[in-house]
């Protein structure tokens, strides 16, 4: 994808070929006054020292016939006609009191790409003759005089500029438009590009129509508004219309189908809308068509007619949709064609091949399948991009031959598999191979690539295996190399990449190599000056020692490893170091004191290690620290947080830290995750805390020993995306305050102390997804008086091990939309996760949450967002379970035991299609045992144990797949898996012991064996755990692998 900075230079083709046509041409002896007044103008011009020497001017010379100088044209009679002063960088001498005003012959004049940093005179309309005027990027501020609107003879007048990148404006407010052009009825070319005209659509419109001879409009960055009137195509000598960079929030005119005569049309990022004009793409005449970056602009392709005239074609970053016809191969002038980042499906047609005049292709990030199709006759590529789609199958190894000018390829992110073609590495001007996620299973050794100018492979996330490909050492340009997550092997010695001299990233991680380092034969400096080195999962026991002298060292991986002992000082002592990831070691101490860091150091990543002792000290400009999962002992510093004025991210999780939560922490203005949860830190919750939550988005305090209640600070510019306090002494109520929370979605208040009734405001939070409040002591019932408040995206509920009582919520099980309609929009494998920035491949925060589901304790590591689970388990709730309940059918884990609930099980719970675990034991459950239950295709886990029930268990059923345990304690029941022994007495069943496991989901389990017994109590005494596990909140990129690879630095 390329993006336009200047999108109005792509007419300046045309613009030069104006300018190059008043390449003066010598006629006539100039006459004595216009010879003066040329010098009097030389000599008032102020010109750089630096550009005096090279200046055109420096040939005015008085000895000389003026109509020879550079720059200057004479009629017959000696009369000065044409002054072309153009780029010479003129910063001075041009005001109303100018001689150029004298030259009263000029037909033509040119002060383009100069700095007079000045308004533009007032004596134009004494140049009555002028009809070429070109002022543009000149450094002219303030506004256009109205002068300039005498001048009727002028065929071309460009005034465009560059105020919307300078700051200092040109503009049209009085005279307005209107009154500039109303008088240039012979203009046939305008560009006023950049200069601020702020009219609505109908008055710049209506102002040209007046302008019958008008053929070239440029008006892009004029702060121009919509909407585009049809009226404008009524000027029917239009050619080009550039009118990019303005809000003109308007669909497109179909009567722009009407410009016969129309060659370029670009209407970059102006706001458009609706759908495109097909009939646009049928006028014989256009050469350029640029609607890129109008997002929700729609369209799809019409059948292209024969010998179309089109050169370059973009419509990056719309909505433009559908497949593409067969005809675009009728395109055969085609040279640039960018359809990236739309919405494009179908398969890529063969007729693609026709296009031979192709030089630039981008199809990417689009929704293209299918097998790629030979672009071999199109000999005049240069860059194709098809990545980020849903390309498939092999690519012949000759669908590249003869591409002898491709000088970029990306194929990235689709599906590709087979080998890698070889003929790729023959290109002699190819610079760039993108082959990342793909499923590529080979990769051939090429022989003579010694003359190949590749400076970027990137075949990383694919499958090839075998030993590191030797080849890649004879590729002397290659600059950067990306082999990471494939299946190479064996032993990659790394001072042979000695050759690669001009080699500045490497990554080599997630593979099964086991990369060496010959320490004593190979000096520091003989290495490639590395920039980016990630070296994750390359099982090294050591650090690399030639990495002490690496001056240009930026980004170092070396996670994943085995490295042991001790972190060396010399690796804070790299200068230009701004990302460092040694987490998941066996490190144990640092080499002396912590301190001397480097002042570039960005992100620090010393997770799952074994690091000891108190917190170490870090620079002030740190962005991302992690020293999670260690052996840190001490309090956190009182200080901590004024070391911390760029920080968006800090996690202490994991280790066994105490004191208290210092208020220093509420100085870190830019904070986005905070995570110190699973330590031994006390006291109270500081209240400024919970004011920054304004920046702050996670908040991680989980399975500490915080007491007091949870400060009722929160503000109304709170962002949290998620709150976790699990696991604590907190009591008190829930704040009201957390309703200002509007984008909270995570919400974790388990097992603490919590008192109140069930928190009815909550529901204000309108994207809640997860709610859990077991193991507190609230108390009442559960039901709101607002019943038409809902959850939208509520996915699970865990109340149990409170006080709530009474009947269970019906009018809940109607109004939390989420789970009766289903979430057909997410399907697939998605996470609850928070983008936390988008650097690199982005990084991004998982929550985990324990849940009971199957009879077991289950930690979910990452929580998708199809996962949905109730759990109101081990409460004092009666009365029939509600029918409404039975609506949800996306529900997968149904937990409503140890209550009081009595009636029997409604035979709708056969609408429960996606039920993998219920737990309805332990109440007083009476009738027969729904014949609907066996239909639950999905249902792995059921207990139905020490209720009322009654009758046969269905037969011939899955429900005889289930154990005796799952029906125990059911007086009237019989039948299979049940059994009688000869005294009639139910056979002693053993506790399903094994971990139960949900296709969907990345889980640790734990068995957990519930007592016969409940305590009315709501006291987890009446759980019997047989352990438990730390849960581990991590920071997770989009793709795990790359969360410290920047390697397009």
């Amino acid at each position: 994808m390329r993006i336009v900075v200047f999108s109005a230079f792509m007419v300046m083709p045309f613009y030069w070929l104006c300018l190059f046509n008043h390449v003066f041409v010598v006629s006539g002896l100039c006459l004595d006054d216009q010879r003066s007044l040329l010098l009097q103008l030389k000599n008032n011009i102020t010109l750089p020292w630096a550009y005096r020497s090279s200046s055109r001017l420096k040939s005015w010379n008085a000895s000389d016939d003026c109509c020879r100088w550079m720059g200057v044209t004479c009629d017959t009679e000696g009369h000065v006609t044409a002054l072309d002063l153009s780029g010479e960088s003129i910063s001075g001498g041009f005001d109303d009191s100018s001689v150029i005003f004298s030259l009263q012959h000029l037909q033509e004049l040119n002060l383009a790409s100069n700095n007079f940093n000045s308004i533009i005179p007032s004596g134009f309309n004494k140049l009555d003759k002028l009809t070429y005027l070109n002022l543009s990027y000149a450094g002219f501020v303030g506004q256009i005089p109205i002068e300039i609107s005498q001048l009727t003879r002028l065929v071309t007048l460009d005034i465009s500029c560059l105020s919307y990148l300078t700051g200092q404006e040109l503009k049209l407010e009085n005279p307005n438009l209107q009154k500039l052009v109303q008088n240039l009825t012979s203009i046939r070319q305008l560009y006023l590009d950049g200069v601020s005209i702020k009219v609505p659509g109908h008055e710049w419109c209506s102002a040209f129509l007046l302008l019958r001879d008008l053929q070239e409009l440029s008006m892009s960055h004029c702060n121009l508004s919509g909407p585009l009137d049809p009226s404008l195509a009524t000027l029917k000598n239009l050619s080009v219309i550039v009118l990019d960079q303005n809000n003109l929030s308007s669909p497109v005119p179909d009567t722009f189908s009407h410009l016969k005569n129309l060659t370029i049309l670009s209407l970059v990022y102006c706001g458009l809308h609706g759908t495109f004009p097909q009939g646009i793409f049928s006028i014989g005449s256009l050469s350029v068509i640029d609607i890129s970056f109008n997002y929700n602009l729609q369209g799809v392709f019409p059948d292209f007619p024969r010998n179309s005239s089109l050169q370059i074609l973009r419509v990056s970053n719309t909505s433009f949709s559908g497949a593409f016809p067969n005809s675009i191969g009728n395109m055969r002038n085609l040279f640039e064609l960018d359809f990236s980042y739309c919405q494009f499906n179908g398969t890529l047609p063969n007729s693609l091949s026709n296009l031979t005049e192709l030089s630039y292709l981008d199809l990417s990030f689009n929704n293209f399948t299918g097998q790629m199709p030979s672009l071999g006759r199109a000999k005049n590529l240069t860059h194709l991009d098809l990545s980020h789609n849903g390309l498939s199958g092999a690519i012949p190894s000759s669908h590249f031959e003869g591409l002898d000018n491709l000088v970029s390829i990306g194929l990235g992110y689709n599906s590709i598999n087979g080998s890698i073609p070889s003929s790729l590495f023959t290109l002699t001007r190819l610079q760039r191979i993108l082959l990342s996620h793909n499923q590529f299973g080979q990769l051939d050794e090429v022989t003579n690539v010694s003359s190949s100018k590749l400076n970027t492979l990137d075949l990383s996330s694919n499958r090839l295996s075998g030993s590191f490909p030797t080849f890649i050492l004879q590729l002397e340009a290659l600059s950067i190399l990306q082999l990471s997550s494939n299946k190479f092997n064996g032993s990659m010695h790394l001072d042979n990449i000695l050759v690669l001299r001009n080699l500045t990233t490497l990554d080599l991680s997630y593979n099964n190599l086991s990369v060496k380092v010959n320490v004593t034969n190979v000096s520091s400096s003989s290495f490639p000056s590395i920039i980016n080195l990630i070296l994750a999962s390359c099982n090294l026991k050591t650090f690399p020692g030639f990495l002490r002298n690496q001056s240009r060292l930026a980004t170092l991986d070396l996670s994943d490893n085995h490295i042991q002992g001790t972190v060396p000082n010399w690796i804070w002592k790299l200068q230009i170091l701004e990302s460092l990831n040694i987490s998941h070691n066996l490190l144990t101490h640092f080499e002396g004191p912590f301190q001397n860091l480097s002042s570039h150091l960005l992100y620090l990543d010393l997770h799952q290690n074994k690091l000891p002792g108190p917190v170490p000290v870090f620079p002030r400009n740190m962005l991302y620290f992690d020293l999670s999962s260690n052996k840190f002992s001490s309090i956190i510093p009182r200080d901590f947080g004024n070391y911390m004025s760029f920080t968006f991210f800090l996690s202490l999780s994991n280790n066994t830290l105490s004191g208290s939560i210092p208020d220093s922490l509420c100085n870190a203005l830019y904070l986005k995750v905070l995570d110190l949860s699973n330590n031994n830190i006390s006291g109270t919750i500081p209240s400024c805390l919970m004011m920054t939550s304004g920046t702050l988005e996670v908040l991680n305090l989980k399975n500490n020993n915080l007491s007091s209640p949870i400060p009722n600070t929160v503000t109304v510019s709170c962002g949290l995306w998620t709150l976790n306090l699990h696991g604590n002494q907190l009591d008190g109520p829930i704040p009201k305050s957390l309703t200002y929370c509007s984008k909270l979605e995570v919400l974790d208040l388990g097992s603490n102390q919590i008192t109140g009734g069930f928190p009815c405001f909550l529901k204000e939070i309108p994207r809640l997804r997860v709610l859990v409040l077991r193991n507190n002591k609230f108390q009442g019932s559960p039901k709101c008086l607002k019943v038409n408040m809902t959850w939208e995206m509520l996915q699970i509920v865990d109340i149990a091990f409170n006080n709530f009582s009474g009947k269970l919520p019906r009018e809940y099980f109607t109004t939390w939309k989420r789970n009766i309609k289903g979430n057909k929009e997410e399907a697939g494998l998605k996470f609850i996760e928070k983008q936390i920035t988008s650097f690199g491949s982005g990084l991004y925060y998982r929550d985990s949450i324990t849940v009971i589901s199957k009879g077991q304790k289950m930690e979910l590591v990452k929580i998708l967002t199809i996962f949905t689970s109730i759990d109101f388990s081990s409460n004092h709730f009666d009365g029939p379970i509600p029918e409404e309940l039975m609506d949800w059918k996306e529900l997968h884990v149904l937990n409503l035991s140890n209550n009081a609930l009595s009636g029997k099980i409604p035979s709708s719970i056969g609408n429960m299609r996606q039920l993998e675990s219920l737990d309805l034991s332990q109440n007083s459950l009476s009738g027969e045992i729904p014949v609907q239950l066996a239909s639950l295709s999905f249902l792995s886990y059921l207990n139905l144990s020490f209720n009322h029930l009654m009758g046969k268990i269905p037969t011939s059923t899955q429900l005889q797949s289930f154990p005796a345990s799952s029906f125990e304690g059911n007086d009237g029941l019989d039948g299979p898996p049940l059994t009688k022994n000869p005294d009639h007495k139910e056979q002693e069943v053993l506790p399903q012991q094994e971990c139960g496991s949900f296709a969907w989901a990345e889980m640790r389990c734990f068995h957990m064996q519930y007592l016969r017994l409940w305590d009315p109590s709501g006291s987890t005494s009446a759980y019997s755990p047989i352990s438990t596990y730390p849960v581990l909140n991590h920071l997770q990129p989009h793709n795990p692998v790359d969360a410290f690879t920047f390697a397009n630095r």
